[in-house]
């Protein structure tokens, strides 16, 4: 099977259908032990679609930078977050899916289709969407989405890594790596970890049998 890039098609189907304004949605940071989970939503001119797009973990940092300092340019864009606290309050998915509708409600306007990442919608979507499976492979405004949400969401991490030196924050983006799972038998749990995930979990259960 021959790899394909991203393209217009869904957007292009939407906009035949009488759709004025389409954007794709995606979020980042659903897997890392740190930091929040970031989604963008992007809407895309047909004239004005930068070259290269593609799913942002296909990408090399570098090239990634460039398309996103190219797509602030050209498009409309919105990024949003759920925080730590969030994630551990109404579960990863539940906090994936708030963050891609703040992303979608920060727009300029409301948008007539949402083109969103995945197998489900968000519940509280404020417009119409359509769930695209692999969607960041296969629509370049989602494509333009995923860019987006990794390259701020990268960048945070980078800053947060300087408050918390040790984790490695910088390179692997709050996934957990030997070196930050090391970190974290080490140097203990910090605020900007999650809490419900199961490696972190596990060592502040450890630390309360231990006080205990």
């Amino acid at each position: 099977m021959t790899k394909t890039s991203p393209d217009f098609t869904f957007e292009q189907t939407a906009l035949a259908r009488g759709a004025r304004y389409v954007v794709g949605v995606d979020e980042v940071g659903r897997g890392p032990l740190a930091g929040p989970v970031t989604a963008a939503a992007v809407r895309l001119r047909p004239d004005r679609i930068p070259q290269g797009l593609n799913d942002s973990k296909a990408l090399s940092a570098k090239r990634r930078e460039a398309l996103y300092d190219e797509l602030m340019q050209v498009a409309d864009v919105s990024v949003a977050h759920a925080s730590v606290e969030e994630i551990d309050e109404i579960n990863i998915l539940q906090a994936a899916h708030l963050a891609m509708c703040r992303a979608v409600a920060g727009l300029p306007q409301l948008p007539d289709l949402a083109l969103v990442d995945g197998n489900r919608l968000p519940k509280d979507l404020p417009c119409a969407g359509e769930a695209i499976v692999k969607g960041d492979a296969r629509s370049v405004s989602i494509a333009a989405a995923s860019i987006v949400a990794k390259t701020v969401r990268d960048r945070l991490m980078v800053d947060l890594a300087q408050q918390h030196p040790g984790y490695g924050w910088e390179n692997n983006a709050g996934y957990g790596s030997k070196a930050h799972l090391e970190a974290l038998q080490n140097l203990g749990v910090t605020p900007h970890h999650r809490r419900c995930f199961k490696p972190v979990h596990n060592i502040l259960y450890q630390a309360k049998t231990v006080s205990d």
